[in-house]
């Protein structure tokens, strides 16, 4: 089936790639794998929750708002 236009196609849950990860690579127990949140999970693996720092434009506009001194 088609996603209609501006709608995102969804795709299932890549549970193969998510359990290997867990259990084989990560070596947790199934029942510590179970027990853990997605946000848990996604930090184990190396994920982020904020996707970069403030690029050069960012960092020297909040260093003229907030002047050190």
């Amino acid at each position: 089936m088609n996603a209609a236009a501006g709608e995102a196609a969804t795709r299932p849950f890549p549970w193969p790639a998510v359990i290997h990860t867990g259990l084989c690579l990560l070596r947790l127990s199934s029942e510590a794998f179970w027990l853990m949140t997605p946000r848990e999970f996604f930090a184990m693996t190396g994920g982020n929750a904020v996707p970069h720092g403030p690029d050069r434009q960012e960092m020297e506009a909040m260093m003229r708002r907030f002047p050190d001194g």
